[in-house]
Formats: structure tokens, C-alpha cells, sequence
């Protein structure tokens, strides 16, 4: 599979077959993150692994009772291990660094024929808890990741703005 057939085949899965996700699958998949860019390549990420379901629906009640969150089999806790950095333009760097490593996730996850589904609305800190990660953490995003149950694609087509609709050239017109 090539890049953009990845890009354009992902979609948000939030409905899942009760089918484990092969240790294999799994670890290429968190491989790809490891293959993910960062400023002096200091990865300072690290990834929580949850497949026990009793920790999962913890987790659907610290997402705000979002069922699909404890349905995955596997919850990924993806977490920055440095938040002082910030890039020479002003931006924090953390979430920007640990969301490449994520998304490269997602796309290879796509070539494994597995899903995924960002989880952005969650408690931080009852996350922690749960998962007994330290204060000085941060969990930015929980990473949902299992096979569909429907067969290929969203069950909406893709709606997208048209290029010249989103670029512009040399200067903001």
C-alpha cells in the first residue's frame, strides 16, 4: 500500500469486531512511531499499552463515558516525557512531535488493516491515575486500535475542501 491510499483510506473507527490485535500487528505499528521525526531525535515520548479490559473500561469512564474507548482492544496512552521544549517559532513542541509519531501509527495501522480512533476528550489526570503515570507527564492523546466492523471505510464518504481552497502562495491573500 502506498502513502496516499493509507491517508485516504484512514477514518475514525469507533465500532469494533471483539477480535485481538495480533502481537505483531501491534508492535509494527508502534515501530512506525519510533521511525517518527523529533527535533535532535530525542523521542521523548513513550506509549502505554492497555489490553486488559478491566483497565479499558476505566479508561471509557475517564473519557468521558465514551463506550468505543473500552470496546478496543487496545488502548494506546500516548505520552510526552519532556514538555519544556519550545521550538525556536514559538510553538510547543511536545504535542507536535508526540502527533507525527501518532499519525504515523495510524497510517501503518491502515496498511495492517487495523483501526484507529484519536481520543482527545479524556481527563488527563484520571488517566494518570489509571495507568499510574507520573505528574510530570504528560498523556496527550489515547490512541484506539483494533479491526472495524465494517468492512472498508467510514460509513460517510470523505468530504474536502478543494486544494486552491486551503493553499496559498507566497503570501496569505
Amino acid at each position: 500500500m502506498n502513502v496516499i491510499a493509507a491517508i485516504k483510506e484512514h477514518y475514525a473507527v469507533r465500532n469494533y469486531q471483539t477480535k485481538d490485535v495480533e502481537e505483531d500487528k501491534l508492535k509494527r505499528v508502534l515501530g512506525a512511531a519510533r521511525w517518527a521525526p523529533s527535533a535532535y531525535n530525542r523521542q521523548e515520548w513513550r506509549f502505554v499499552i492497555v489490553r486488559d479490559s478491566s483497565t479499558r473500561q476505566k479508561l471509557t469512564k475517564a473519557a468521558h463515558g465514551q463506550e468505543f474507548v473500552g470496546q478496543a482492544p487496545v488502548v494506546i496512552a500516548a505520552c510526552a516525557t519532556d514538555t519544556s521544549r519550545t521550538m525556536p517559532c514559538g510553538q510547543v513542541a511536545y504535542p507536535i512531535e508526540l502527533a507525527i509519531a501518532v499519525d504515523h501509527m495510524t497510517l501503518k495501522a491502515v496498511e495492517e488493516g487495523l483501526g484507529t480512533c484519536w481520543i482527545g476528550d479524556s481527563e488527563e489526570d484520571k488517566v494518570k491515575k489509571i495507568l499510574g503515570i507520573l505528574d510530570q507527564i504528560r498523556v496527550v492523546i489515547l490512541l484506539l486500535l483494533e479491526y472495524s466492523v465494517q468492512a472498508a471505510g467510514p460509513t460517510f464518504p470523505k468530504k474536502r475542501k478543494k486544494l486552491n481552497e486551503i493553499v496559498v502562495y507566497d503570501k496569505w491573500r
